[in-house]
């Protein structure tokens, strides 16, 4: 009977050996699958946040519109010509540390209240105001600031 129940006892620890690789193999094989699966989906869904390829024509603004830090200095450096209205939409702290002479500070156009503050001091500016928005406190496509700001 001893012989029996150790044969029993065997079989039964090889059976768990065998669940055991299959177990194994099967959550092997589903993690290669779930990973493979998710590795197609990345290809085929774009996120263009994290990727940095916006859609351009979502931005409140022309080409031309923009102008480049060369451009702003000549056009500050015209002692003839009337020079812009400035309005730093960026952090309190990066405006602290350095901005453009002339610029002005409301707040942070990525908060309610700095938006508001800006829109109204510039709603009381002329019409006919060349005016500069800038920030500066990240990569211009990625601001919080500048497209607030920006829109009408």
């Amino acid at each position: 009977m001893d012989s029996q129940i150790r044969l029993f006892n065997n079989r039964d620890a090889s059976l768990r050996k065998s669940l055991a690789t299959a177990t194994s193999r099967f959550q092997t094989i589903s993690l290669v699958l779930a990973l493979t699966v998710l590795l197609v989906l990345s290809t085929l869904i774009s996120v263009p946040g994290i990727r940095g390829d916006e859609n351009r024509s979502s931005d409140p603004w022309t080409a031309e519109r923009i102008v480049h830090p060369a451009e702003l200095a000549r056009e500050l450096g015209d002692k003839n010509g009337t020079p812009p209205a400035i309005i730093y939409v960026g952090f309190r702290t990066l405006f602290a540390g350095g901005h453009i002479p002339g610029a002005t500070f409301k707040g942070s156009t990525s908060t309610e209240q700095g938006l508001s503050d800006s829109r109204k001091w510039a709603d009381a500016l002329p019409r006919t105001t060349n005016l500069v928005i800038y920030c500066g406190c990240c990569p211009f496509e990625k601001c919080p600031n500048i497209r607030p700001a920006s829109l009408p």
